[in-house]
Parts: structure tokens; sequence; C-alpha cells
């Protein structure tokens, strides 16, 4: 026991060495943070892992139950067109079901390798793949990599939706280890290899080896193992047959992976991947292809759901609904196989038919007797555009960026290509001068077009092209002309033209307008949105403009009399080293199009040979293949039906310009009217200004002389007439002859762009009053007139030789019933008023103008005496020569001309 402690010094040192003990325990500061830490994100796991186990075991319970027979057979999908009537129905054909012991162990390889390497050693889900899909899906999105083993695919494509959601994902991994538990791996991977789509219409390995080589799987080559094993990724991306250059590539993928996965050698790799995939195809007359109805509309919705990665589904017993119009179908291949429209049974055409407001596509022509095995020149031929091109790339730029009106002038004449020496040519080598950028477009002059896009710009013509479905991307000026390395197909420029007729709204064209899975409730909506791409007043010029092309332009035989149709024509050119090449000739063209609209329906046309080097050569059955078959489908589909004129928003206004301002004026009053023009304009850009009033007057004719030949007893009149010389008067100066007698009333004799002309048939004892006015268009001069009295002449004349019994001879001509009442002069009876005779008027040319009176307008014969009711006019003259009376032009073959 220790000594109690009795001095304050000594409790004082106890207290502080007490303090000095409790002051050196130092509390352990962040390490204790960093426990709490620690402690708190494993509460948050653990929760957060309970919650998931709770969550995963509400979707598992949710989860539908295994069926073996939707395990092992393809459910039949339907197809519906706009009636909601089935027009096919998928898994419906034969298949060739292979037994797990009969698929081969290099075709097993092959699969496994590709698809899921280590199916044999998981429990359906393979973590370490889905560990590397998880990376991916926070890197991208959920959803954007899979993971998916050959157990959860079979799992996915016999119970469950397309979704990429949590609650599927869930259900597909709690079904899968179901799957693993009552299957094995020989059976699960059975279920695989006969279900899965293997492209077009085509379920399981067994069916595609057929199809494709014609050959029993025990009979394929390495190379054509690998080509089956990885098209199931793609099942119509992958298609040899249609898609070779893609499917090769991914043949060799495969090839590479079974070589990394030690399944073959790097010489088996090599030797395979030297064959061209298309070698051992089974040629396309052999291939046996389910018969269907539209194979080349099946063609697109085929390619959507791949697009959207939902292929599968056409094993899973949904709907499809399409926006196939079977009329509109059938339309389509009775004309795309009109045989008298093509200069060769070779030739071909592709076609598509939108819904111009929705976007849908209602038909595809494929080909001339497209039978789903070929070439689809509607969807998967791309050629360059041509012409059809300038709308997109220069004008509709133009007015959207620039505000540009229909009226903006612009100069065809020699140019090059901005900065070089490359000079562009128009088809027919001329220049048009000064013109409209209307003018310009429905005539199709290239000049114009490129100096338009130079203009607007590569960017922004880029980006209205981008807009309208047009994936352009480096621009340069001859892509203005629809040359280039860019190539589009009739679905591409059918969903751009639509745009124009839709007041400016597009819609990517479309074949499925929704899904309905077997539940009959859940949905997917497949429909492409809207997307407001250019202003109307933009949509509305463009289209005004394209009206012309129907009517004026280089399209007329596409035109429908009653229907508002707007359309491009287009054709490409071959350059000089394949014309030198292959020896073809410079009218030879490797492709034509036709893309025109109506406010219903859309159509765009291509037309030419499968071989780019074989070429188009003639017009009729040749390059107006598209606008044929444009104007046969166009008036079929449009029979019956209401079609709505295009209407001017209120956006647009006109306004009336002089033709060939720059910068535009308005036309003034006296602007003649061969140079006024009514144009649009975007709302508020109409000019202001006007154009300056010119007085133009038309002088008078001048020198008129009048000169008598007794001998031919006719009279030559010549003048002179300076015309005016101003931009604002156009055309040649007539001239129009008056002649009065005896003091008469003056008559309108002939017309002529002469400054002379010849009487003939004067008579002495008489006065003649000559007159001669000028015109030019609306413009007219005053009269020059001269006189000319020509004296008796002086004979001698025997004793009763002059006598006829009548007491005054003048007269004697008006006498219809006279004594020469059958003389061939029909109304002249006497010598004295020759004058009016069919011989009277010449212009020193061939024929005379008249026979009977010189005053009557019509040819007939109606037995009137006087001059001026005289109807016995039968005389002709020579096309630019002589003219019947008030200018009327006679036959010359007519009778009564000598």
């Amino acid at each position: 026991m220790s000594e109690p402690i009795h001095s304050r010094a000594a409790r004082r040192k106890a207290l502080e060495a007490e303090r000095s003990k409790k002051k050196g325990k130092k509390p352990n500061g962040p390490k204790g943070l960093f426990k709490k830490i620690i402690l708190a994100i494993f509460v948050i796991g653990l929760v957060g892992l309970l919650s998931g186990f709770g969550l995963f075991a509400y979707y598992a319970s949710s989860a539908p139950k295994l069926d073996e027979d939707l395990l092992k057979d393809p459910l039949s999908s339907e197809l519906l067109d706009i009636n909601g009537d089935v027009f096919m129905k998928t898994g419906s054909e034969k298949r060739e079901f292979v037994p797990y012991a009969d698929i081969p162990q290099e075709l097993q390889d092959a699969i496994l390798a590709t698809e899921d390497v280590r199916f044999y050693s998981h429990h359906g889900m393979d973590f370490w793949r889905l560990g590397g899909a998880v990376i991916a899906n926070f890197r991208s999105g959920f959803g954007s990599q899979g993971a998916s083993t050959l157990t959860q695919q079979v799992i996915k494509n016999s119970f469950l939706t397309d979704e990429k959601t949590l609650k599927r994902k869930a259900q597909e991994a709690w079904l899968a280890f179901q799957l693993e538990r009552k299957y094995d791996k020989e059976e699960i991977f059975e279920m695989y290899f006969n279900k899965i789509l293997m492209g077009g219409n085509n379920y399981g390995f067994g069916t595609a080896a057929e199809f494709y080589y014609g050959k029993k799987l025990n009979e394929l080559e390495l190379h054509e193992m690998a080509m089956l094993a990885g098209i199931p990724q793609s099942p119509n991306g992958y298609n040899p047959t249609k898609n070779p250059e893609r499917a090769e590539k991914r043949r060799n993928i495969v090839l590479g992976l079974m070589y990394q996965h030690k399944k073959i050698t790097k010489a088996e790799m090599d030797a395979a991947k030297a064959i061209p995939v298309t070698a051992t195809l089974l040629p396309e007359d052999q291939r046996q292809v389910a018969t269907t109805k539209y194979p080349a509309f099946v063609d697109l919705v085929l390619a959507e759901l791949e697009d959207a990665g939902m292929s599968h589904l056409l094993a899973e017993g949904v709907k499809i609904q399409t926006t196939l119009d079977p009329s509109a179908q059938q339309a389509v291949e009775k004309a795309i196989n009109t045989s008298e429209l093509y200069e060769s049974d070779d030739m071909q055409a592709g076609m598509t038919v939108v819904d111009t407001k929705t976007g849908g596509i209602v038909a595809v022509g494929g080909g001339r007797n497209y039978s789903g095995l070929d070439w689809n020149f509607a969807s998967d031929q791309k050629r360059q555009p041509g012409s059809t091109i300038k709308p997109v790339l220069a004008y509709g730029p133009a007015i959207e960026y620039l505000s540009w009106s229909t009226g903006n002038t612009i100069v065809d004449e020699p140019y090059n290509y901005k900065g070089t020496n490359q000079a562009i040519r128009n088809v027919d080598g001329k220049y048009l001068g000064s013109m409209t950028i209307r003018e310009a477009l429905y005539k199709s002059r290239n000049i114009p077009a490129v100096k338009v896009f130079e203009e607007v710009g590569t960017q922004k013509a880029g980006d209205f092209a981008r807009k309208l479905g047009l994936p352009y991307d480096k621009l340069n000026s001859s892509n203005a002309l629809g040359g280039g390395e860019y190539d589009f197909s009739t679905v591409q420029m059918a969903g751009a033209f639509a745009a124009f007729g839709n007041d400016g709204i597009y819609t990517k064209p479309y074949a499925i307008k929704k899904i309905t899975f077997r539940d009959g409730k859940t949905e997917r909506n497949m429909a492409s949105k809207p997307e407001i791409v250019m202003k109307d007043s933009t949509a509305y010029m463009v289209t005004d403009i394209l009206r012309g092309v129907l009517t004026s332009g280089t399209g007329t035989k596409a035109n429908i009399s009653g229907l508002d149709i707007a359309g491009k024509t287009g054709t490409t050119n071959y350059p000089s080293e394949i014309i030198s090449k292959y020896g073809l000739k410079n009218t030879d063209v490797p492709d034509s199009w036709f893309t025109g609209y109506t406010t219903n329906y859309t159509i765009a046309v291509w037309g030419g040979y499968e071989k780019y080097t074989t070429p188009i050569t003639t017009y009729d059955r040749g390059r107006y293949v598209p606008q044929n078959l444009f104007r046969m489908v166009m008036s079929e589909i449009s029979a019956g039906k209401e079609t709505a004129r295009f209407k001017k928003p209120g956006s647009v206004e006109e306004a009336t310009i002089e033709y060939g301002s720059n910068p535009l004026l308005l036309a003034s009053s006296t602007t003649p009217a061969s140079m006024k023009r009514t144009e649009l304009f975007v709302r508020g850009t109409v000019p202001t200004e006007m154009a300056k009033e010119e007085i133009i007057e038309l002088e008078d004719p001048s020198n008129l002389s009048a000169q008598y030949d007794p001998e031919t007893n006719s009279v030559s009149l010549n003048w002179t007439h300076h015309a005016p010389v101003s931009e604002a008067v156009m055309g040649e100066v007539d001239f129009t002859v008056f002649v009065g007698v005896d003091g008469g009333d003056m008559q309108e004799m002939t017309k002529t762009k002469d400054m002379s002309v010849t009487f003939s048939g004067a008579e002495p004892g008489r006065t003649y009053v000559f007159s001669v006015v000028a015109k030019l268009g609306e413009l007219e001069s005053g009269p020059a007139s001269t006189t000319l009295q020509i004296d008796n002449a002086v004979e001698d004349v025997p004793d009763g030789e002059f006598d006829d019994g009548s007491e005054n001879p003048d007269d004697d001509w008006n006498n219809v019933n006279g004594d020469n009442e059958n003389n061939g002069n029909n109304g002249n009876n006497g010598n004295d008023s020759n004058w009016n005779n069919k011989n009277n008027w010449n212009d020193g040319k061939n024929n005379n103008w008249n026979n009977g009176n010189w005053n009557n307008r019509d040819n007939g014969n109606n037995n009137e005496t006087t001059p001026e009711n005289d109807s016995s006019n039968s005389g002709g003259t020579d096309p630019g020569a002589n003219t019947t009376p008030n200018g009327q032009e006679g036959n010359s073959s007519e009778a009564g001309t000598p």
C-alpha cells in the first residue's frame, strides 16, 4: 500500500503527471474516418446487393415458363398491309432440322469461336464476357453491347421481347440458368443451331447450307462453314448473295477467331480467306426460295428489322404492321415488267413510292421480274443522282439561306469550275445568257447550277442535303451536277423530294409502322419521326419551279393532265477514260432518273444496267424509261383519289419583275409584256425599286416610194425604217401595208418583214394611195403614205370594136352573173376592174395573194356582189412571202392558185 501524499507540492505533481498521461493518448483521426467510410460503403453495398437480389427475384418471378415447343420451333410471324391483311407469314416454310450428332465439329467450332467460346464451361451466363459488356455500356450507354451466350440467345428468341431493359435482362438470365438445369449443353446447342435466322426467310444452319450452297452440312468446306457462322449477327447485312463485300469481311473475321482459339491452323485460315466469298455460292437460278408476295417490299421490311437489331423477331410470332399499299404495289410491278418500255431485255429499273405526307413506303419496284433472290434496284442499287440533285444542293439552299427569289438572274455563259481551268459544259453545248433561276432549273442548265452552288457554299449545301437524308460529307462543285463519289438509292431520293411536297417536313422513309408482340399487348412503334428541315417558303418555291419541268422543261413525258406534279429529271455521264476504254459514244449514259411528287405520293425511278459500263444508248426506250414509269404508276395510283394542289403558304408572295434585272427591279408600266415575269419571293424580300420607265417610240417608216411599171402593170413599193435599239424590246419589226383606190377606204393588204413589196395589176386611170405602218410587240408607228395616179393609156381602137352593149363598162366588174359568169374570175366580169383579180397583188415572189376579193377574210363562196363581201377567195401564198387579206395565210396547194 502506497503512502498517502500529504504535501501540496506532491499532490500538484501527481495531478500534472496524470494530465500528461492523458495527453499522450492522441485520438487516431484519419484512420477512424477511413474506417467509417469503408463501413458505410459496405453497408450501402450490402443494402444495394440485397435490393438487387430482391429486384432480380421479383423480375424472375414474373418470367414466363420454359416451353419445349417454343424452344425448338420458330413461331410464325405475320406481315400486314395498310388494310390489315396478311400478305406474308414467316416460319411456315420447310426447314432442315439437324440433330446434334450430325453437326460437323468444324462448323460447331466456327459457331462457338464467334458467338460463345466458353459455352461448355459456363452455366448460362458468361461473367467474363459480361464484365467487358458492362464496361462498354458505361462508356456508350446501356444496351450498346451485349454479352448474351448461346443459352441466352435461345431464351431471348423463344420467350422474351426485344426490349433492352433490366427486367428483360433479369428474366433472360434467370431463364438461362433454368434452361441449363433442365437441358444438357448438346440439346441447347441443337436448339440454337436449328432456330437461328440465317437471312431472308431461312432458319437454321441446315436450311442455310442448302439455300446458299446447295449442300448438306457434311459437304461444306471450311470457308463456307465460316461464312454461315458469321451470318446470325446480321442475317441480311451479311447475306453473301446480296452483300458479298460485307459478307467476305465477316467470314474472314470468323476465320481469324477460329485461328485465335486454336480451332484451325494459320495455313488453313489463309487458304480459306483466299477463296472469294461468291466462288461456291449456288447459282441464282438453282436457288430455291419460298414464294411470297411483293418480295421487293419484303426486302425493305427485313432490312429495317436488321437495322433495329430485331431480325430474330421473325421467329417469335409477332405481327408486323407495314406501310404496304397492295394496289400501289401491283401497279408498280405491272409497270416495271412492261417489256415494251425498255431498249433491251437486260435493261433494268428500280422504283420507290412513298406517302408524301408520312414518309411511309407504299410500294417498291425491285427490278424487272424481281423474285427476292437478286439485286434490289430500288434499295440495294445506289448510283449517282445526276441533275435530280440540283434542287437539293443548289437552288433549295439558295432560297433557304440566301432568300433568293425564283426570279433571281443568273447568266448561262462559258464558265470553269472554281479555282480550276476545267470548263463546265451544258448538255447541248450552248450558252443561253441571262435567265431566271426558275428557267435555269426547269431547263436543267449546268453552268447556272454550279454558279448557284458556289454562291451558297459547300457547308450550307451539305447541311441542307444531310437534313434530307442524303449523307454528303465533303463537297465540290461537280457534286452540284450529281457527279462525284456520292451514290443514292430510289428510297433515299424519294424521301428527300417528299420534303419539298410536304411543306419542308422530312420523314425518313420507312416500311414498318409498328410491331405487336406475342402477348397482343406489347407494341413497338417503328415509324420515323417527322422533322422540319426547311422553311415552308423554300419548299413551295422549289416545288413551283419544278412544276415547270413537266410542262416546259426536260420532264414533259412524265406529265399527267389534271394532276399538280413537280419533279426533276437526271442523267449521268461517263468519264472520258471509261468512254475511251470501252469504246462508248459521247451520247451513251450509265444512269437515268426521274423523281416527282404530288401532295399524295412521291416516286423516284432509276433506269440503267446492273453493270455500270453497259450504257443506255437510246432516248424513248432508254433515257425516258424513268419518266414513262413514273407517268404509268402515278396515273394509276392517283385515279379516283382527290389530289390537292400545292398551296402557296403565307410566307411567300408574288411580284412582277423586269426580266434580266440584277438586282431585281419591279416592272414598270412601260416594261414590255415580253420583259415581265411574275415570280415568287420570301415574304419581306420583294424589291421596292421599280424599273426606270423608258419611253420607247417606234419611228414611222420613211422614204416610201411607189414606182409604176406599165409593161407589167405593177407598182413597186419601197421604204426605209430604223428599229429601236433597246433591251426592253425583243423581236423583229413587222410592216403592215394598206391601199386605197380612187378615194375609197384604206384596206390592209399584206404584212411583211421586208421593206419592199410589189403590187400587180395596177390599172391606168386610177389613183392609188399606199400606206405602211411598222409594228413591234405592243409598239406601233404612225403611217408613211404616198399617192400614185396612173394616167389612161392612149390607144387606137377600130370602130365598133369596144362596144359590148354596155352603157357603163366600168360597172361590169361588179356583176357576178354577167356575160362572163364562168370566166374563172368569180366576181370579175369585164376588164376595167382587173386590179381586183387574183393576179393583182404580188410582193415579188412566187404566188399571188388573192383570187377574187382582196378584202375578204374567209374562203367561202357566198355570191355577194360587192368587193367587201365577196367570198370567192381561194388563192394562197408561199409561207413568208404573200399573204391573204388581213394577214391570213393560204395554202399553196389549194384550187385557184396559178
